[in-house]
């Protein structure tokens, strides 16, 4: 990685809840709220938007871990902001604390660990899976 990711480093990422991230398993939606899975997928982003700046031309990050609570329900139209800081870099790996807020109170609390790769590991991996087959 490149110098200059820190622990306490930040960004953030802000979203508005739209129907696409209600809490739905198949065709059928459950809530009209945004979703545990919307949410961490917008975790993993902002944080992997965090690193991207870091890596190397020769690295590629994956993500490796995701723990979340979902706290609250946040409706259709609301705003969403995640901010994800550093708690932890080694040479191999970025960890993150992500908070989701919406206009009014915390939705979430998360934990987003980053794997980083030599690149093309991962398209390695893929291809002798798909040779396998």
């Amino acid at each position: 990685m490149k110098e200059g990711l820190n622990v306490g480093y930040q960004s953030t990422l802000e979203i508005e809840v739209t129907e696409d991230m209600f809490a739905q398993f198949g065709d059928e939606v459950v809530h009209p709220a945004y979703s545990t899975a919307s949410m961490v997928y917008h975790m993993e982003w902002v944080s992997r938007d965090l690193l991207l700046p870091f890596l190397k031309e020769q690295e590629e990050s994956v993500g490796a871990a995701v723990k979340l609570k979902h706290i609250a329900p946040s409706a259709l139209g609301t705003k969403v902001k995640l901010e994800a800081v550093v708690t932890s870099i080694t040479e191999k790996q970025v960890v993150t604390k992500v908070i989701a807020r919406n206009e009014s109170v915390i939705i979430g609390e998360g934990e987003v660990k980053q794997s980083i790769l030599p690149k093309n590991t991962m398209k390695s991996k893929l291809d002798i899976q798909i040779a396998a087959k």
